[in-house]
C-alpha cells in the first residue's frame, strides 16, 4: 500500500542573498524538489507587507513547515519574526478556536557560522543550537505542531573551502524526500540536538 505523500512548505528568509554561500544553493536546490513549495519571503514581501491570508491558506495545505535561514543574533531575520507575529494570529493558529496548524510537523534549517564546538555549555556561545531556538519550539508546541530537531550546518563561512556544502546540501534533499514520502521517524526525530548525525537511522526502510 503505498504512502500519501506530505506537503512540504518552506519558507526561506536570507536578507543579504548576494552574500549567502550556503542558504542560496541550499533554497536553490529546494525549488527543483517534487512535493515541496519553497517561498522567499524577502522577495515576495520586499516592503515587509506580509499577505495574511495568502500565509495562512499556504500554512493549511501544507504538512510540514520548515523555517530556512542563517543564524542572526541567536535568532530569525527579521522578517520571521514579522511573519511570525502577524500570521500566528489568535483563533487561527491558537486559542479557543486555532486548530489550524494541529497535527503539523516544524522545525528549522539553520547555517551558522560558529563551530558545532562552540554551540555548548562550555562553548563560545554557552547554549547549545536547540536551547538558542526555544522559543520556535514553544511557538510549535502552543499551536499543535510537533517540533523536530533543527538541520544545521555549522562553520557556514567555511564549508564551500572545507567541501562540505554539497553532502549537506544532499543531505538536504533526501530529508526533504524522507518527509514528503512519510519515511522520516518523526517521533524519533523530535530528541536529538540536530537532525544532521542521525538522519540515516531516522529514514525507515
Amino acid at each position: 500500500m503505498l504512502k500519501e505523500k506530505k506537503k512540504v512548505l518552506v519558507l526561506y528568509a536570507h536578507p543579504s542573498q548576494e552574500r549567502s554561500e550556503v542558504n542560496k544553493p541550499l533554497f536553490e536546490a529546494t525549488l527543483h524538489h517534487n512535493h515541496v513549495t519553497a517561498v522567499d519571503l524577502y522577495a515576495e514581501y520586499p516592503t515587509f507587507r506580509i499577505n495574511i491570508d495568502k500565509e495562512q491558506q499556504r500554512l493549511r495545505e501544507h504538512d510540514v513547515i520548515i523555517f530556512m535561514f542563517p543564524l542572526y543574533w541567536y535568532s530569525t531575520p527579521s522578517i520571521l519574526k514579522e511573519w511570525l507575529d502577524l500570521v500566528l494570529e489568535y483563533n487561527f493558529a491558537y486559542g479557543a478556536k486555532g486548530n489550524a496548524l494541529k497535527g503539523k510537523t516544524f522545525f528549522c534549517a539553520i547555517s551558522a557560522g560558529g563551530s558545532e564546538a562552540a554551540f555548548h555549555t562550555d562553548g563560545y556561545n554557552h547554549f547549545t543550537l536547540r536551547e538558542l531556538l526555544h522559543p520556535l519550539e514553544q511557538t510549535a508546541n502552543l499551536t499543535g505542531m510537533t517540533y523536530l530537531a533543527p538541520f544545521a550546518l555549522f562553520g557556514a563561512r567555511r564549508a564551500i573551502e572545507e567541501n562540505r556544502l554539497q553532502g549537506h546540501i544532499n543531505d538536504w534533499l533526501t530529508l526533504l524526500s524522507a518527509l514528503a514520502n512519510n519515511s522520516l521517524d518523526i517521533p524519533a526525530a523530535t530528541k536529538p540536538l540536530t537532525l544532521n548525525h542521525c538522519l540515516n537511522n531516522l529514514i525507515k526502510g
